[in-house]
């Protein structure tokens, strides 16, 4: 079998994060969405997507194997891929008209637009599916509480030091390498996953659902309230309520970041603060690049949504519902508006367009700090993102 995961509609709604990942390279819960896959199926996946970041994510198909497609946005469950792994050529599954897997056999040729040629089956698994930015928060309890059984099932955790305050240890698991040291964390309320060579500081308050991942680091004193995840190579403190980091991304001072969602290589300058209810305690907007407006999003809590490489001086403020494109840079005082463009430069007195040369060298000097190269894929990747988004900038 040959597993490809292809990008559908959705990808347009999760705009501006997916400007720079295919949708299966959305963290939700502990994992990404392709990690749950190949966990699952036990098997390496590729990728269908735009074709711009088809140089880092290629698609890779088989002639002398089933070649099966998979909708990224879909996390799996069991009863899901036993309906998957159960099509035969020329079959798909379906859930509501949405195309959820299908097989072409040994052809490589797929369009999820295009389906007449396909004997549907109706999917009765019940999977979750990831379409807009706000899912990725709001539905991120369940996919923590999903993952975790994943990792860990038939597993050990290692044990805690007894300097900790635990509750529900049962649902706590730390992996090899991890520091816990003089921390409370309450897993009563959903399970706390502390990845590999991952640390939590003294004086650190954690209520599950919460996810730490590899190499990660919660700061002295941080309060975290689930259902929280955050990514590898991240640094977090202060304040933190129903969050998601994807990861190389730091908050690592006091400030509250709540019903959020921060890209990779992003970085919260100190006492920064996002509004997550609005006064008046109406639903929040967001702003939606396919629609170019804001849309509504059922919620009364909903935060900052941050895509890749942006970055905000100290005591930022950000209001409610608000989106920041990739390579944004906000600075100074006051509120910044409720959409800041890709590749902006400034903040509530205004903005102009943040130069590529001058996005370049800053992400060249991130990367460096993790010991990666900021490469020649990477800058062609944010060079055609500055291109796209340029008409949102005038």
């Amino acid at each position: 079998m040959n597993f490809i995961l292809f990008d559908d509609n959705t990808r347009i709604n999760l705009l501006p994060l997916t400007y720079t990942r295919p949708v299966a390279d959305i963290r939700v819960g502990i994992l990404t969405i392709r990690e749950k896959w190949e966990r699952m199926l036990k098997a390496k996946t590729s990728t269908k997507t735009e074709l711009y970041l088809s140089k880092k994510y290629p698609a890779e198909f088989t002639i002398d194997a089933d070649n099966y497609w998979v909708n990224a946005s879909v996390c799996p469950n069991a009863a899901l891929v036993a309906e998957f792994k159960s099509l035969q050529p020329g079959q798909a599954l379906l859930s509501a008209e949405v195309v959820i897997a299908a097989n072409t056999g040994n052809n490589s040729d797929f369009d999820f637009n295009s389906m007449d040629a396909f004997k549907k089956f109706e999917s009765h698994a019940k999977a979750m599916q990831i379409k807009h930015p706000w899912d990725i928060f709001s539905k991120n309890g369940e996919a923590i509480q999903s993952d975790f059984e994943l990792i860990t099932t038939g597993r050990k955790s290692l044990a805690l030091s007894a300097t900790n305050k635990v509750m529900g240890v049962e649902n706590i698991f730390v992996e090899e390498g991890a520091t816990v040291e003089c921390a409370i964390l309450n897993a009563t309320t959903g399970p706390i996953y502390i990845g590999k060579d991952a640390e939590i500081m003294e004086g650190s308050i954690v209520r599950g659902p919460f996810a730490l991942c590899e190499h990660s680091v919660l700061k002295l004193g941080a309060k975290i309230y689930g259902p929280t995840t955050i990514g590898p190579q991240s640094k977090v403190g202060g304040e933190v309520n129903n969050s998601v980091i994807f990861g190389f991304s730091n908050k690592a001072h006091d400030g509250f970041l709540g019903n959020s969602v921060v890209g990779e290589w992003c970085n919260i300058g100190a006492d920064s603060n996002n509004s997550n209810l609005k006064n008046n305690y109406a639903e929040v907007k967001l702003w939606n690049y396919e629609k170019q407006r804001f849309v509504p999003t059922g919620l009364t809590f909903c935060g900052l949504i941050m895509a890749d490489h942006s970055k905000c001086g100290i005591n930022t403020m950000f209001n409610t519902g608000t989106v920041v494109g990739v390579n944004a840079n906000i600075f100074g005082s006051g509120f910044p508006r409720n959409y800041i463009p890709d590749f902006s430069w400034g903040g509530a007195a205004g903005f102009t367009t943040y130069k590529i040369k001058d996005a370049f060298e800053v992400a060249s000097r991130v990367f460096e700090r993790r010991t990666m190269v900021f490469d020649e894929t990477e800058q062609e990747i944010l060079a055609h993102v500055f291109q796209l988004t340029e008409k949102y900038r005038n």
